[in-house]
């Protein structure tokens, strides 16, 4: 793709999640996630392949079908109150619309079927982008109209979001696919957590986006989209790769590490908020999640393939996002201790 054409993309979608996350007005935000789908939109289809194209006409129809969900619930709050403000969303019909919307612009249950697909048919840096930063408008959109959210329904998503996610993820071979149902069940965690202390979703997203960057870069430098390319590839970079498996075991919430921390601050507010039973279920809904990435962290690490290489290891890439990489997996690894600090700036 031509450079000034990236760097144009690039910019846009900063602006069209900018535009979102500062406004107050229903139309601005709506303006806002109108520039982010149609940003992203060459960068899911610049490779010309069918999938490509594919994943970028799935994701088309299902964002525009969603940003029209949001302005149609604008609107109807506004007919029925008077209020173009995005805090204000006081109707319930308007509440329960706008629910679903963003839910379609997420990915969460049961509007996720469009997500795995088109995460699976984007480039590896694209399905970082759709991961993370265009999750960000949607989350802030809650979090402003989280109060007047229906909770009932939210944690049924949840709920639902965290089963699906786990369950569809167990029998996948591709890391893309893996790495979208992965997604779609930490969307669960945010969302049962969203009506009672919005600032752990937004704090279980930063934590998130930091885990997912750190896969999603370090399998774009090992140039892995397979669970058997996964296999070889410690013969290139050992050092990487070990780094690899600890950063999924964080992503599957194993206590020392980072990914620890939102999942046991989550559980501890459910069970302030006399949501017990709610709380054992997304915790056992994880357990199907720990093991697609038990899966991934064998395959990175632990299996050896049957011709072992005697060419010298790379120890060092040089590669201009190799810093980021480091940076991002050493915060993925060892936050949990500055969880108190954490908690206050959160």
């Amino acid at each position: 793709m031509n450079p000034q054409a990236k760097l144009i993309f690039t910019i846009s979608l900063v602006l069209g999640t900018t535009i979102t996350i500062s406004s107050h007005h229903w139309v601005m935000a709506w303006a806002g996630l109108e520039i982010n789908t149609l940003a992203i939109l060459p960068l899911i289809s610049k490779s010309h392949h069918p999938r490509a194209i594919e994943a970028a006409t799935k994701y088309f129809l299902t964002q525009s079908a969603a940003s029209a969900l949001v302005l149609f619930s604008s609107m109807t709050n506004a007919w029925h109150t008077g209020q173009w403000d995005i805090t204000q969303m006081t109707h319930p019909t308007s509440s329960l619309i706008l629910t679903s919307a963003v839910a379609m612009k997420l990915g969460l249950v049961p509007f996720h079927f469009w997500y795995p697909e088109v995460l699976q048919g984007s480039p590896l840096t694209t399905g970082l982008l759709l991961s993370t930063i265009m999750k960000l408008p949607p989350i802030t959109l809650l979090f402003m109209t989280s109060p007047s959210l229906n909770p009932t329904l939210l944690t049924t998503m949840a709920i639902l979001s965290a089963a699906l996610g786990g369950w569809m993820g167990l029998n996948q071979t591709q890391i893309r696919k893996i790495l979208a149902f992965s997604s779609i069940s930490h969307l669960g965690w945010m969302t049962i957590i969203l009506v009672y202390n919005p600032k752990l979703t937004l704090l279980n997203f930063y934590l998130y986006t930091l885990m997912t960057a750190a896969v999603f870069l370090t399998l774009n430098s090992m140039k892995v989209l397979k669970l058997t390319t996964l296999m070889t590839a410690w013969t290139k970079t050992p050092s990487l790769n070990a780094m690899l498996l600890l950063t999924l075991l964080s992503l599957a919430g194993l206590p020392p590490l980072t990914g620890f921390l939102p999942k046991w601050l989550i559980i501890q507010e459910l069970t302030k908020q006399d949501m017990a039973p709610a709380a054992t279920i997304i915790s056992l809904l994880s357990l199907l999640g720990l093991f697609f990435y038990l899966r991934l962290a064998y395959c990175t690490t632990i299996t050896l393939p049957p011709h072992t290489t005697n060419h010298m290891k790379q120890w060092h890439t040089s590669k201009p996002t190799s810093v980021l990489i480091a940076i991002l997996t050493t915060m993925s690894i060892t936050l949990l201790p500055m969880a108190p600090l954490i908690l206050t700036i959160v």
